[in-house]
């Protein structure tokens, strides 16, 4: 894995010890947990609907971004232009980056900002922060912003962190592999690939 990785990993778990820290000490309780959740249920119950439904979420998420880019100009246009990110990353790099990555962006954004500044405010403030360069720019935040937002009110509704950790993580090791792996630009031989040369 490229050297730079490993910077990106490290920053992470960086985010992941910033949100944590300002977490507990904004809200005076676990940084997993929502300090004001709207279902109050057992904790054990909470992890097992938290998990679950961030399981959930990230399967529709997967879906999706295979439905998009196969049929959506703009989507296959931001597949384009986020692929060179993935290309060369080994499968243990990209589970690297998706764990380390769901675990900082979750406990700054979800566990410490959205008890902080609302639902809402957090899904902007995280599509914000996921700049690109290129014409696909907008449509990479608004993207982020919704995923924000919807990581938001699980976190809320269940309050437990654990379910938006398990979606962000399989979202990003899954759509990574994908990314690295698929050229949207490269058409299919209508045999199967019997005649390339």
């Amino acid at each position: 894995m490229k050297a730079r990785w490993h910077w990106v990993g490290f920053g992470y778990a960086l985010l992941a010890l910033i949100g944590g820290v300002l977490g507990l000490r904004a809200h005076g309780t676990n940084p997993f947990w929502h300090p004001a959740p709207l279902l109050h249920v057992a904790p054990w119950a909470r992890e097992i609907l938290s998990c679950a439904s961030g399981a959930a979420f990230a399967v529709v998420v997967i879906v999706l971004t295979r439905v998009l880019v196969a049929r959506a100009a703009w989507s296959r246009r931001l597949h384009e232009e986020l692929r060179p990110v993935a290309v060369g990353l080994s499968t243990s790099g990209i589970a690297m980056i998706a764990t380390l990555s769901s675990l900082g962006e979750e406990l700054f954004f979800r566990g410490f900002l959205a008890p902080w500044v609302g639902v809402v405010a957090q899904g902007v403030l995280f599509g914000a922060a996921h700049q690109l360069r290129g014409p696909s720019r907008w449509w990479w935040m608004s993207w982020a912003a919704l995923a924000g937002l919807a990581l938001g009110a699980l976190h809320w509704v269940l309050g437990s962190l654990s379910g938006p950790i398990v979606a962000h993580a399989l979202i990003n090791g899954v759509n990574l592999v994908y990314l690295r792996d698929h050229d949207p630009t490269k058409r299919p031989s209508r045999l199967g690939g019997l005649l390339r040369t």
